[in-house]
Formats: C-alpha cells, structure tokens, sequence
C-alpha cells in the first residue's frame, strides 16, 4: 500500500508541477501575445488552472468513485476562496474588495461551496436532469458577472483604446496554443495513471473517498494560488494594481463554476453511463 501511497503522491506532484511552470506560463504568455483584457485574461487562466481537477474527476468518475470527485470540487472551491483572500491580503489589495463588481464576484463563488454540500446531502448527482441545470447555472453565474464588471469597472474592462496601441503577435500565439496541446497531452497521460492509483487505494486498500477526495482538492487548488499571485505581482505599479485584482477575481470565479457546473456535471454523466 505504501508504494501505492507514494505512486500517486508523484502523480499528483507531476500534475501540480507542471500546471505551475508550464501550463500556467504558457497561458500567460498566450494572454500577452493576444493582448486580451484583465478579465478576459482572468478568464483563460481559470480555465487553466481547472485542467487538474477535470483530469482527476474523469479518472474517478470512470471508475465509480463518484463520492471522490464531489468531495475534490468541494474542497477545491474553499481553497480556492482561502487562497484568493489571502493573496489579496499578501497584496495588500484588500481595499480593492470594496467595488461592488469584486463583492458580487466573490457572493457568486461562495455559492459555488454551498452548492456541492447540497448534492451531496440530497445525492442529486443520481439524477441527470441536474446536469442541464448545472450548465444553465453556469451560462447564469457568468451572465452576471460579465454584466457587474461592465458596471462598475469602468474602464479597466473597456480599455480598448490602450489596448489598441499593442499590436497582436499571431506568430507567437499559435506557438503557445502548440505548446498548450502538447501540456494537454502530458497531463492526459499522467492522469491516467493518478486515475489507477486512485482506484486501487479507494477499492482495494478501503481508503475512504471522503479522504481521497480532500487530498485531492488541496492538490489540484495549487495551481489557482501561484496565478493568483502571479496575477497581481504581475501588475504591481499603483495604477495597475485594480487590473492584477480583476484578473485573480476572474480568475478564482471562472475555476469555481467551472469546477462545479461543467466538471462536475461531466463527473455525473460519465458516471451515470458506467
């Protein structure tokens, strides 16, 4: 058991590993080639930093291990909010709280950690019609976002004229999307073999999912704590310091939904087949 213990601890450490020093880079990079927005920006690195947790809810939820994955989003979705706060307050950004876009923001992601404790006191995860609602509440939870960042960001979200005098490196971005897929393929593979590891701990070694799945979260929450450092580190003159902000906002808000509504539905469609 204990070299089982081990194999999957170096699985979790490659996936962490690399979504640190490659995968979140390289988004980065894509980001500033494209000359995106803040929160646009926001948006793409909390799709990135969510490659751990779907690798890891497709591995359990293809071996039954359903209970694993739901406790992984749970746990993941806490830390996620623990770290935001913390890199905020690291930042000393913890003023930048007060606009009511951030607060809305923040209001959204704490009900993405109440969410999860009702599927699993209410198992709804049996029943797929949830899965639609899931993807609706998505479509809804970004719908109100985007329109508070609109409202109350002025011009840190139409900043088009700034922007307008960086010109895009194409050449440059179809390098990193290259790169992105071969990343993609790396963590595919590793996560295969977490996705064995898994399932020989929970079903052979009768570790409970409950466990398995904390372990998990607070594995696959490091990827969102070094971007939202690096966001705000990355804007840190004065009258940059709202724009590092939108981003780690966006960002922590995009993984959460993410994680919950389209993930998490995946886990439960997946399982609902097997």
């Amino acid at each position: 058991m204990y070299f089982e213990i081990f194999k999957f601890t170096i699985y979790i450490l490659l996936i962490i590993v690399i979504s640190k020093y490659f995968l979140v880079k390289i988004v980065r990079k894509l980001a500033v080639s494209l000359n995106l927005k803040s929160n646009t920006v926001g948006e793409v690195t909390g799709f990135s930093t969510s490659v751990p947790e779907f690798l890891t809810i497709i591995t359990s939820s293809l071996r039954g291990l359903i209970g694993t994955g739901i406790y992984n989003i749970l746990s993941s979705n806490i830390i996620n909010l623990f770290q935001y706060i913390l890199t905020i307050y690291f930042n000393k950004n913890m003023k930048k709280l007060n606009n009511i876009a951030i607060k809305i923001s923040v209001i959204l992601v704490v009900f993405t950690i109440l969410i999860p404790l009702l599927v699993l006191k209410f198992e709804i995860q049996k029943d797929l019609f949830f899965v639609l609602i899931f993807v609706l509440l998505y479509i809804f939870f970004g719908f109100i976002n985007k329109n508070a960042h609109k409202k109350y960001f002025g011009r840190f979200y139409n900043n088009d004229d700034e922007r307008e005098t960086k010109r895009r490196d194409y050449k440059s971005a179809i390098k990193y999307i290259i790169i992105l897929i071969v990343i993609g393929i790396v963590l595919f593979i590793v996560s295969v073999l977490l996705g064995n590891s898994l399932e020989r701990l929970c079903l052979f070694f009768n570790i409970p999912q409950i466990i398995v799945g904390i372990i998990l979260g607070v594995a696959t929450s490091v990827p969102e704590l070094i971007t939202f450092l690096e966001s705000q580190r990355f804007h840190n003159r004065e009258s940059d310091d709202m724009i590092g902000v939108i981003e780690a906002t966006n960002n922590l808000l995009t993984s959460n939904t993410l994680n919950l509504f389209i993930i998490q539905s995946i886990g439960f469609f997946i399982m609902t087949i097997v």
